[in-house]
């Protein structure tokens, strides 16, 4: 639930949906750990690919939801007007937060905090807070994937082809294959040819060079989650790790380093204890 950008790459969290809805399709009798998927946020009125991935991400819903070979087994919900309101509701009832965005595009991230305060575990990239979120809660209770900063520059010098992980990964190449062709817009086959494009010729943000990693980290996640007392004790860890985000200690941080100032909350006296004339002053 965020801003809708190609950065934050819903779209890759879109592939990960429509592969697991092809698994399910392939062998509706395998054991598969349940998800429902909840996707919120809005883009920018003259954002074009950004109307577009929320575009796609309904119709993949409407023929994910009205599969009877599917069933409860996945479920996928675009939250219409995603506001405070709704953010107030989700985020503490969510047990995996997405944070995908390419590593070294994100320039914080608050809601990762936000779940990560209530409970949620993350699944993302070294990109953001999600850094700092690592380096306290440690590696093993959050599911890190994907290119490092210096590898995404380094991807770029030497070129990035889409096409070379489109040939070699035939699961990747149904999704995308389904999105160009119009089985996700049965009345319209060109509707999401855009999408399509954008994905395999103007990728600026590697997408497909992050598919299997992003995958193999979902698969690492439905194995904890198997492991209910495994699961609870991360959000656990998860919780008790978030205190270093309180506004209090940034602002006393951004007060010392940034503006050269002491902060004046430390002579405050208890909430409970009336006001001086020293601490008025």
């Amino acid at each position: 639930m965020k801003r809708i950008h190609e950065y934050k790459r819903q779209l890759l969290n879109c592939l990960h949906i429509i592969a697991l809805y092809n698994r399910i399709k392939a062998n509706p009798g395998a054991p598969i750990v349940p998800r429902t998927i909840m996707i919120g946020g809005k883009a920018a009125p003259g954002y074009h690919m950004a109307k577009k991935i929320i575009k796609l991400i309904c119709s993949v819903g409407q023929i994910i939801n009205s599969d009877p070979i599917v069933g409860d087994k996945l479920k996928v919900i675009y939250l219409e007007n995603y506001r405070v309101t709704l953010a107030e509701k989700i985020i503490p009832s969510a047990d995996l937060s997405e944070q995908i965005s390419t590593a070294g595009t994100e320039a914080s991230g608050t809601g990762n905090m936000k779940f990560m305060l209530n409970g949620a575990l993350t699944i993302g990239t070294l990109d953001g807070a999600n850094v700092e979120m690592a380096e306290e809660m440690g590696m093993e209770n959050i599911f890190i994937f994907g290119m490092k900063e210096n590898e995404v520059e380094a991807l770029k010098k030497r070129g990035y082809n889409a096409f070379d992980y489109y040939h070699r990964n035939p699961e990747l190449r149904q999704a995308i294959d389904q999105i160009g062709s119009g089985f996700f817009s049965p009345s319209n086959h060109d509707e999401f040819r855009d999408v399509f494009n954008n994905l395999m010729y103007h990728d600026r943000f590697f997408c497909l060079a992050d598919f299997d990693a992003y995958m193999d980290a979902q698969e690492k996640v439905n194995e904890a989650y198997k492991n209910q007392q495994v699961w609870m004790k991360m959000a656990i860890l998860n919780i008790a790790s978030s205190g270093k985000f309180s506004s209090d200690r940034t602002i006393a941080e951004y007060a010392r380093e940034i503006w050269g100032v002491e902060p004046s909350w430390e002579k405050l006296p208890a909430p409970h204890e009336p006001l001086n004339e020293e601490t008025t002053k």
